[in-house]
């Protein structure tokens, strides 16, 4: 049975085969951190096609931390009666620095699904 788009996006799968993994290590390991399996070792596609393809990802990656600002800020606001300003900034950086594996993850996730020329074969 063909695993859906949504989880193999969420489990950081092959697009092409959706089994394979693409990241060594789990979601939320500080470990290598930027590192991505060169090919699929189910189906042998390729997840790096020319060099310097993920610094697109950064854009993705940017609007997750954007997201997450804004998030935290409208929940301070909404839970704080008076904020303050180390709230607002002991909590963005907070988030952010615990979130960040899993940020890095999906926007290279989110970029090689959008952007690379993988198309799925189901078997």
């Amino acid at each position: 049975m063909p695993k859906s788009l949504a989880n193999a996006i969420a489990g950081a799968k092959c697009p092409k085969c959706r089994d394979g993994n693409m990241f060594p290590v789990s979601p939320f390991s500080y470990r290598k951190l930027t590192v991505i399996h060169s090919q699929c070792a189910v189906c042998g596609a390729d997840f790096v096609p020319e060099p310097g393809f993920y610094d697109g990802a950064m854009y993705i990656n940017y609007a997750f931390s954007v997201a997450l600002m804004v998030t935290s800020l409208v929940a301070i606001n909404v839970l704080v009666a008076k904020p303050e300003l180390w709230m607002y900034l002991s909590s963005v950086m907070g988030l952010t620095l615990f979130l960040m594996p899993a940020m890095l993850r999906y926007s290279k996730t989110l970029y090689l699904y959008g952007v690379g020329k993988l198309k799925y074969r189901g078997f």
